[in-house]
């Protein structure tokens, strides 16, 4: 049966002028309003918007605000700190007895007449409960979409499509379904710390040695501490591999190195060391072939070398061999270069006494001239042809190291008056000019031959010049070279070199 109704109006006896709808401190202002509600639908359905309406609908504003004042730290707890499973269920319980409390305040048990006006009331409560109940659901079905997506992109092993359905989050799913939100938030700091990880490989394949150990760092702390998301490492590795070599083949060998020297750590990781045998070879060649460009022959030659060393049955052995002999012909250059400049003055340089081989040089046999390489004196032979001569020993088949002229062979021996002389004269002889000349091969260094090249020319002259030391006359010397004419000079020194030079 009902029960009878609580009078409300300030006509009741006793009240003094007040409304007696609520319990003692709750002064409901009814200025205008209609009465409180009585309808239990209403104020359930209206605590059940988390808006407290339904506690307003009875009158009990304060009431109202302070578990409003709750439910909002609820909500934020949830949303932010607490986004666990039990802690929704605390607060999911927390509604319940929201919406349990309207209904038994508004005499849903036991039950009460229904005032007037409570359609009205539940009209109003359901516009701002349904609104408030319609938006959860859609935003929870919203995180079960991104969270689909999310793992579909987990699956796949691509961060970039991870990130991007993270990004479709807001706070409000976090509102209405916060543990469903934050369990992308283990993927997303995955992701974030796997991006670190792709941009120390980008540094590393810009040559930054460092930075490989780095990435790797990073990768391996991502399987260690994140289960699950082995395809997303997965991803960035493949990522990185893929794009060796670089276009610089040093720098590729340099991030090979670090590959083979990496240890085993016996995961999916171990895989890169697995790039470096199909690689390598390559690379090596290729950083030879770039330092020979650049002139830089001894490292040139040693990256060749390690090719034969360490792949001696690839397919690049042949190039690393022609490689090694390029470049050992460009060292034996450099120092037989180096041992020609030596001398100063028109003296021999130490390549005379010390002659050293450039294989890369022609032999010397066959058909000549043979170009030449004039180093020494060359006040004699440099009357050689010109078609015989080069001033660069790369291009020369042979080096002429020519030394100071000597006396040669007396040609005739003429008395000259003098003071000097025990009978008024003293005897001159007359002596052929000696160029001692040394040929080298340049390609072997070998000794070809070693001239003594005389000239001869006119002599014993009428009248001679000598030097005297003031008034004290010594006489002529005793020893004078014949007066040989540029035609002699020519004529000797092409004679006796000829059948070295153009045989």
């Amino acid at each position: 049966m009902d029960l009878p109704e609580r009078p409300d109006s300030s006509n009741a006896p006793g009240n003094g002028g007040r409304t007696g709808a609520g319990p003692a401190g709750d002064s409901p202002d009814q200025r205008g309003s209609l009465p409180p509600s009585r309808s239990p639908l209403a104020v359930a359905i209206g605590n059940a918007s988390l808006l407290c309406v339904g506690y307003v609908m009875l009158g009990w504003r304060r009431r109202a605000a302070a578990v409003g004042l709750v439910t909002l730290v609820l909500v934020i707890l949830l949303a932010s700190a607490i986004q666990t499973v039990w802690f929704e269920l605390v607060f999911l319980a927390w509604w319940l007895a929201l919406v349990a409390h309207g209904w038994f305040l508004a005499g849903g048990w036991p039950r009460r007449r229904r005032r007037a006006g409570g359609r009205t009331r539940l009209v109003t409560a359901l516009a701002l409960a349904l609104p408030v109940l319609a938006a959860v659901v859609l935003l929870r079905l919203d995180v079960a979409r991104i969270n689909s997506d999310l793992a579909g992109a987990v699956r796949d092993g691509d961060c970039g499509k991870a990130t991007a359905a993270l990004d479709r989050r807001s706070a409000a799913h976090y509102l209405a379904d916060s543990p469903g939100a934050a369990s992308g938030d283990a993927t997303g700091r995955v992701c974030a710390r796997l991006r670190v990880a792709a941009a120390q490989f980008d540094d590393a394949l810009d040559g930054d040695k460092s930075a490989l150990t780095q990435g790797f760092s990073g990768l391996s702390g991502v399987l260690a501490d994140a289960p699950g998301h082995e395809r997303l490492v997965e991803g960035v590795l493949s990522g990185f591999l893929d794009r060796l070599p670089v276009h610089d083949a040093c720098d590729t060998e340099t991030i090979l190195d670090g590959l083979r020297a990496r240890k085993p750590t016996g995961d999916m990781l171990d895989r890169a060391t697995g790039v470096v045998p199909r690689l390598a070879p390559a690379a090596i060649v290729g950083c030879g072939d770039s330092l020979l460009a650049s002139s830089d022959w001894e490292p040139a030659r040693t990256q060749y070398q390690r090719l034969l060393d360490q792949y001696p049955g690839d397919k690049l052995a042949g190039k690393a061999t022609d490689g090694i002999r390029k470049a050992t012909q460009q060292v034996e250059l450099a120092h037989v270069r180096e041992l020609l400049g030596t001398g100063s003055g028109g003296g021999q340089p130490a390549y005379c006494t010390n002659p050293a081989p450039y294989s890369g040089a022609a032999p010397h046999g066959g058909d000549g001239p043979y170009r030449t390489l004039l180093r020494g004196d060359n006040t004699y032979v440099g009357q050689l042809p010109a078609e015989w001569l080069t001033d660069d020993v790369a291009d020369a088949v042979l080096v002429v190291c020519a030394g100071a002229k000597e006396y040669g062979d007396t040609v005739r021996t003429c008395s000259y008056e003098t003071s000097f002389g025990v009978f008024g004269s003293k005897d001159v002889a007359f002596k052929k000019i000696a160029v001692p000349v040394r040929v080298y091969e340049v390609q072997t260094g070998r000794l070809v031959s070693d001239l003594r090249v005389q000239v001869n020319g006119p002599n014993c002259p009428s009248t001679i010049s000598y030097t005297t030391y003031g008034s004290f006359d010594t006489g002529p010397p005793s020893e004078m070279y014949v007066d040989a004419s540029d035609a002699d000079v020519t004529a000797a020194v092409r004679g006796a070199l000829a059948p070295v030079i153009d045989p």
